[in-house]
C-alpha cells in the first residue's frame, strides 16, 4: 500500500506540473493575475506530492519491503539503517526521484521567496521549471518507476552495490543534485526573461542568489565525491578525469563563469547576451551529464543505468530543452539592446577574461569527454582520452586565469589602472617569487613547473588578502579605523576574497600531492616492516571479521615514527555474499594536513599479501580549499543585497528593443 501511495502521488505531481506549466504562462501572456497566481500554489502542492512519493520509497527501504522491485534490487535486511536510507538514491530509479524532489524544491523556494519578483516573470519562471519537472516525472513513470511490485515477494534483497555502502553516499549525491538541479532555476529565469522580453540589471540581481546557491552545492558535491572515491576505491587517487567526473565539472565551470558574468550585468547592465547564454548552457551541461550517467553510453563506477530506452528518453528531453532554449535565445538575442560601455582595462574586462578562459576550459573538457563517444558511435573506433590530454590542455588555460584572479577585485569599474593595481599586488608577487625560490631549493632543482605552481598558489592567496587590506586601508590608517572599515565591508566582498583564497589553497594541495607524493607496493609477510618518508609500518597479521552483511579480511599494521608508535592502520577487503563482490577498504592516518594511505591487494600463494602504501603530503588542502570556496560563496549569499534581491520596478519596462 505504501508503494502504491507513492506511485499515485507521483502521478498527481505530474498532473500538477502540467497545470503549472500551462496556466501561469497563459496568465502572463494575458496579464491575468489570477492565472499567474496559480503558479505559487501548484508549486507548493507539487513539492508536497513528490515529497510523499520520496517518503513512501524511503519507508519501503526502511521496513525492507522486498516485494518492491527497487528495494529487492538494492537493499538487504541486515544493512545498517543509514545505508537503507542512502540506498534510496543509490540506484537509478531512486536517484531520479531525488532529482525531481530537488527540482520541485527549487520551484517551491522561488514561490516562497520570490515575492519581490514581477508577477509575470515569476509566473514564467515557475512555468518553465514545471515543464522540466513534468518531463522528468514522465521519464520516471514510463521508464524508471521505483514503485513496481514483484508478483512473489522474495525473503531477502540482493543488497546495495558494495562500493556505495559508505557514509559518503549520504552526502555526495544530494549535494551534487542540489547543484545540478539548482542550475535549472537559472535556466528557467533565462527562458522566462526571453519569453517576457525583459533582460536588465534587475534580472541579473534576481538570478545571482539562485546561481550562487547551486554553485555552492555543486562545489561541495564534487569535493565530497572526490574524497569518497579517494578513500573508498583503494586506488589512492582523488581525480581521474573520469567522464562522469567531467560531467559534474563542466556545469561547475559554466556556473562559475555565469556568476562572474552576472556581476557585470548587474553592475553595468552589460554582457546581457552572454549571461543569458551561460544560464542556458550551465543547465544544458547538467542535462548532458544526466544523459551520460543514465544512458548506458558510459561504463563507470559512477554510472547508474545501462538501459538504452532510458538513454533515448533522456536524449529527447535534452534535445527539447537545450534545442528549444537555444532556438529561443537565437530568436531573441539579436533584439537585445546593448548595455553600458567600459574600457578593456577595467573590472568588467577582468571578468570577461575570466569568462573567456573558464568557458574555453569547459569546452576542452567537453570535447575530451564526448569526442571518444561520438567517434565510437560514428565509426566504431575506440580511443581513450585520459589524464595526459586533460592535463596538457586544461592547465595552460587555467594558469592565465589564476594570474588574473587577484587583479579583478582590485580593478575599478568602467576604467581601471593596471599599473596601480600591479603596484598593490607587489606583495603577492614577492611572496610568489620567494615561494618559488624556496620550493626549488628544497626540491634540489629539477623542473620549474611545480615550484612555479606553488608560487602561483601563494600569489592567489596573498592577492585575496591584499584586496581586503586595500579596502580596509590596513597599516595605512589607525587599527581601530581599519577594523571599523572591515566591519562595514559587504559580505559579498569577504565572500569573494574567501573563495579566491580557497582556490589557492586547493591548488597548493594539488601540486604537493601530485609532485611530491610517494608510493610503495610490497608483498609482505607478518612481522615485516616497510618504510616510507620517515614512517615505518610493521605488518602484525591478518584477522577475519564479520559485518552485518559482509565478511571482512583485515590486516593490522603498527605505524612508527622515529621508533615511537604513533598509531594503527587496519586496511581490509570486504566480501558481500549477496552480491558476490568484494571491496577494498583503505586505511588512512592523518598527520597534520598530510596522510598515510594503505590499501590491501590480493593474498599470494606463499602466504604474503600485497599492500599499496602512499604518503600524500598536504593532500587535505585539496578538499579544505573547496570547503573554503564554498564558505566564501555562502558568505556572499548571506549578503543582504542578494537576500533582498532587486527592488520591484515602479513602472513596467518596455519590451526588447532592436540593437542600435
Amino acid at each position: 500500500m505504501i508503494a502504491e501511495l507513492g506511485h499515485y502521488a507521483l502521478v498527481l505531481a505530474l498532473g500538477l506540473a502540467l497545470i503549472q506549466g500551462i496556466v501561469p504562462i497563459v496568465g502572463a501572456r494575458s496579464r491575468d493575475p489570477v492565472l499567474m497566481g496559480v503558479a505559487g500554489t501548484t508549486a507548493l502542492a507539487q513539492f508536497a506530492f513528490v515529497a510523499i512519493a520520496f517518503t513512501a520509497l524511503t519507508l519501503c527501504y526502511v521496513i525492507s519491503d522486498f516485494s518492491v522491485v527497487n528495494v529487492f534490487e538494492n537493499s538487504h535486511s541486515a544493512m545498517p539503517l543509514v545505508y537503507k536510507i542512502t540506498s534510496v538514491w543509490g540506484n537509478h530509479e531512486g536517484s531520479m526521484l531525488l532529482w525531481v524532489l530537488i527540482l520541485s524544491l527549487f520551484g517551491t523556494l522561488v514561490a516562497i521567496f520570490g515575492a519581490n519578483l514581477p508577477l509575470t516573470l515569476k509566473a514564467n519562471v515557475l512555468g518553465v521549471q514545471s515543464w522540466i519537472a513534468a518531463a522528468f516525472y514522465l521519464f520516471i513513470l514510463v521508464t524508471s518507476n521505483p514503485f513496481l511490485r514483484l508478483q512473489n515477494a522474495p525473503l531477502e534483497g540482493r543488497d546495495l552495490n558494495p562500493i556505495l555502502q559508505d557514509i559518503g553516499l549520504a552526502i555526495h549525491p544530494p549535494l551534487l543534485y542540489l547543484g545540478y538541479v539548482g542550475l535549472s532555476i537559472t535556466f528557467s529565469f533565462a527562458i522566462a526573461a526571453l519569453i517576457e522580453g525583459r533582460i536588465d540589471a534587475a534580472w541579473a540581481r534576481w538570478v545571482r542568489p539562485w546561481t550562487l546557491a547551486a554553485w555552492i552545492c555543486l562545489t561541495l558535491g564534487i569535493a565530497m565525491g572526490s574524497y569518497w572515491a579517494y578513500y573508498e576505491l583503494g586506488w589512492g587517487g582523488w581525480w581521474f578525469w573520469d567522464p562522469v567526473e567531467n560531467a559534474s565539472f563542466m556545469p561547475w565551470l559554466a556556473g562559475t563563469a555565469l556568476l562572474h558574468s552576472a556581476v557585470v550585468m548587474e553592475k553595468r547592465n552589460a554582457l546581457k547576451v552572454w549571461t543569458i547564454l551561460l544560464a542556458i548552457l550551465a543547465f544544458s551541461l547538467s542535462l548532458i551529464g544526466t544523459f551520460l550517467v543514465r544512458s548506458g553510453v558510459l561504463t563507470s563506477v559512477h554510472a547508474f543505468a545501462t538501459d538504452p530506452t532510458r538513454g533515448v528518453f533522456i536524449l529527447a528531453i535534452l534535445t527539447a530543452f537545450i534545442g528549444g532554449g537555444l532556438a529561443l535565445f537565437a530568436w531573441r538575442a539579436r533584439m537585445l539592446k546593448q548595455g553600458g560601455l567600459f574600457a578593456p582595462i577595467s573590472r568588467e574586462g577582468a571578468l570577461i577574461f575570466n569568462n573567456l578562459f573558464l568557458t574555453s576550459a569547459c569546452a576542452t573538457v567537453f570535447i575530451g569527454t564526448l569526442y571518444p563517444l561520438a567517434l565510437e558511435t560514428l565509426t566504431g573506433a575506440k580511443i581513450s582520452v585520459g589524464a595526459p590530454f586533460f592535463n596538457a590542455t586544461f592547465a595552460p588555460l587555467f594558469i592565465p586565469l589564476l594570474v588574473v584572479v587577484p587583479f579583478g577585485p582590485l580593478m575599478a569599474w568602467k576604467r581601471g589602472d593596471l599599473y596601480g593595481v600591479a603596484q598593490r599586488l607587489l606583495g603577492a608577487l614577492a611572496t610568489a617569487v620567494i615561494a618559488i625560490a624556496v620550493t626549488f631549493a628544497i626540491a634540489g632543482g629539477g623542473s620549474l613547473l611545480a615550484p612555479f605552481m606553488i608560487g602561483l598558489a601563494f600569489y592567489v592567496m596573498v592577492g585575496a588578502i591584499t584586496d581586503l587590506a586595500e579596502r580596509t586601508s590596513l597599516f595605512r590608517v589607525p587599527a581601530a579605523l581599519s577594523l571599523l572599515r572591515a566591519r562595514g565591508l559587504a559580505r559579498s566582498v569577504w565572500g569573494t576574497a574567501l573563495a579566491h583564497f580557497g582556490l589557492g589553497v586547493t591548488l597548493l594541495g594539488i601540486v604537493f600531492e601530485t609532485q611530491w607524493g610517494a608510493e610503495r607496493i610490497e608483498a609482505m609477510n607478518p612481522t615485516q616492516t616497510v618504510s616510507i618518508r620517515g614512517y615505518d609500518l610493521t605488518f602484525d597479521g591478518i584477522m577475519q571479521r564479520g559485518g552485518p552483511n559482509y565478511r571482512e579480511l583485515a590486516a593490522k599494521f603498527t605505524v612508527r615514527s622515529g621508533g615511537v608508535v604513533i598509531g594503527i592502520l587496519e586496511p581490509s577487503k570486504r566480501s558481500f555474499p549477496s552480491r558476490d563482490t568484494s571491496t577494498t577498504e583503505a586505511a588512512l592516518m592523518t598527520r597534520g594536513l598530510s596522510q598515510l594511505y594503505l590499501s590491501l591487494g590480493d593474498p599470494n600463494p606463499d602466504g604474503s599479501i600485497a599492500v599499496r602504501l602512499y604518503h600524500k603530503p598536504l593532500v587535505l588542502l585539496i578538499w579544505l580549499g573547496t570547503v573554503v570556496m564554498a564558505l566564501g560563496g555562502a558568505l556572499s549569499l548571506s549578503d543582504r543585497r542578494l537576500r533582498v534581491g532587486a527592488p520591484r520596478p515602479a513602472t513596467p519596462k518596455t519590451a526588447l528593443q532592436p540593437a542600435e
